[in-house]
């Protein structure tokens, strides 16, 4: 009897074991299964906030869908997103689910407050199993603590490279069996697309500031450079081209600028724009002498794809391209006649077609036109239409040439001499004597222009800080210019030269004698005597006229 109760016993054990090993592998199987469920949720979940993210959303929108995955596809409720404020101290409510705007707007953490605000800080991510029994827990925004349901939050780091920006948060109900940690793992997967895309708005946004600030810079440049008081001249007739452009910019005028070439007609249309209510829009510039006739009409009203050969696609013209600003047809003299009916229309309806379309386009923007050529003249013979040359003449803007204002051009050799010294690197300091007198008598058929070329010529040439008369080039080498003709013997024109070297040297020495005498080679004996024989005043060039010469000039003697 023993021994068949023991073998009952045994048997029961098997059995047992048995039962209890079958259900062990059907939990495990269960439980297998849930995992994969999990996992291809997981996977569905990620590649969805993938698409979102890269569909280039608005940042708020795009981090809406993403909390919406994550509570359709892993049962995630009440996602949230915090964003540090640019001063790196305060928690903001980007997006959150089951919220309104106003509740976003009022909660804010600081750095370190919280469990949220510790996440940020430590850069860790954080569980909370049971919030009711979380004391660190706020629940500022969401009031889970009211809940008749026990919660679990979890909360990862948003992160850049080291930096940490925000954390992104999510609730589950309590379930002693939930994998939390598999939950970490899948918010600090979607908390790395978020950071990815936070860095490259962010990017974007740092450049686009850049580009507008340097955008307003240059602006400013522009506008400070074309200022009418920028234009270098104090002549009468430069001061009534001044008045004529404080008159004109403040409307819509159409201006013609006279005068011949190199005399600044462009420098003056942009002083126009400048000055009006038009300066912040463009400022566009047509060169009609530059292009064949067959190319300038499609270069100023543009054309349609397939107008004529090479028209491969659509292309704005000029007059698009200066919307809202300032159109500048310079050499207008030079349209076709062709050109000349359309412009007109511009002129007269503010309207005009692309080449190869019946589309009328509007125009709005204001013609300064500028011509060397004798307008009237163009009139009388048929070259340029009447009516065009009055609907383009309405404000004439004179522009006298250099020879006119003899008194300008040592203002503007000063000018051009400062600039190109700058952009070669040379520190050309002044302009001799007889450089000047070759200047002043030179009669400048080229203009402003012509100057400007001239002073480049001579920065590059010179040497020793100072512009001579050797620097100019060959065209005013004349006998003229150059003071090498006149009455005198040979010794009163050596005098004279010698004159015009002591001179240049005092200069550049402040009215030293015992400087200028080294710099020329010479002893203060010999220069002091020519100083008096020549009667040159050295104190006219001192920096500091008062006193008397330095005493080492009498040691040295």
């Amino acid at each position: 009897m023993a021994d068949c109760a023991i073998f009952v016993v045994a048997l029961l054990r098997s059995r047992q074991r048995a039962l209890a090993q079958a259900l062990l592998e059907k939990r495990m199987t269960q439980k297998a299964g849930q995992l994969q469920g999990r996992h291809a949720r997981e996977l569905e979940a990620l590649y969805r906030i993938s698409r979102i993210i890269s569909s280039g959303a608005r940042q708020k929108t795009m981090l809406q869908e993403v909390l919406d995955v994550l509570r359709q596809e892993m049962g995630m409720t009440r996602g949230t997103v915090v964003l540090l404020s640019p001063d790196g101290q305060e928690l903001h409510v980007e997006v959150g689910l089951e919220t309104s705007e106003s509740q976003r707007r009022s909660v804010r953490y600081r750095k370190g407050e919280g469990i949220t605000g510790r996440v940020v800080q430590m850069g860790k991510p954080a569980v909370v199993p049971r919030v009711s029994q979380e004391p660190l827990f706020l629940d500022r925004l969401h009031r889970r603590k009211l809940s008749k349901q026990e919660i679990s939050f979890i909360c990862v780091p948003i992160t850049i490279g080291s930096e940490v920006v925000g954390a992104l948060s999510a609730d589950r109900l309590f379930d002693e069996s939930a994998a939390l940690e598999e939950d970490v793992r899948t918010l600090s997967i979607v908390a790395s697309l978020i950071a990815n895309d936070v860095q490259a708005r962010r990017s974007a946004a740092a450049q686009r500031d850049e580009l507008e600030k340097e955008n307003t810079r240059l602006r400013s440049e522009l506008e400070d450079r074309f200022r009418p008081e920028n234009i270098i001249g104090a002549s009468s007739a430069m001061r009534d081209v001044y008045r004529a452009i404080h008159q004109v910019s403040a409307s819509d005028t159409t201006v013609l600028i006279r005068g011949e070439s190199g005399t600044g007609k462009e420098l003056v249309a942009h002083a126009v724009h400048y000055s009006s209510p038009r300066s912040k829009g463009p400022f566009v510039r047509v060169n009609c002498a530059a292009l064949p006739e067959g190319l300038l009409e499609s270069e100023l009203f543009g054309h349609e794809k397939g107008a004529f050969t090479g028209a491969l696609r659509s292309r704005k013209g000029r007059i698009e391209q200066a919307e809202g600003g300032t159109l500048f047809l310079d050499e207008v003299g030079d349209f076709s006649p062709a050109t000349q009916v359309k412009l007109l229309r511009v002129l007269q309806e503010r309207e005009f077609e692309r080449v190869g379309s019946n589309a009328t386009l509007k125009a709005n923007v204001r013609i300064v036109a500028a011509t060397n050529a004798d307008l009237e003249k163009a009139v009388a013979d048929g070259r340029f239409r009447n009516d065009l040359y009055y609907r383009v003449n309405v404000f004439p803007l004179f522009l006298p040439p250099l020879r006119d204002r003899k008194g300008d051009i040592l203002l503007l050799a000063d000018h051009f001499v400062e600039r190109h010294s700058r952009k070669m690197g040379k520190d050309v300091r002044r302009i001799s004597t007889p450089a000047i007198n070759m200047m002043a008598a030179y009669h400048w058929p080229g203009n402003v222009r012509e100057l400007e070329n001239c002073i480049e010529r001579a920065v590059l040439l010179s040497t020793d800080g100072v512009i001579h008369a050797h620097h100019l080039p060959p065209s005013l080498q004349t006998s003229d210019a150059s003071d090498t003709v006149g009455e005198g013997t040979l010794a009163e024109r050596v005098a004279l030269f010698e004159r015009d070297l002591i001179v240049d040297a005092l200069k550049r020495c402040d009215g030293s004698m015992a400087r200028a005498a080294k710099d020329l080679g010479s002893t203060p004996r010999i220069i002091r005597y020519k100083v008096s024989q020549l009667g040159i005043d050295p104190r006219r060039f001192r920096r500091n006229r008062s006193g008397s010469e330095p005493e080492k000039l009498k040691a040295e003697n």
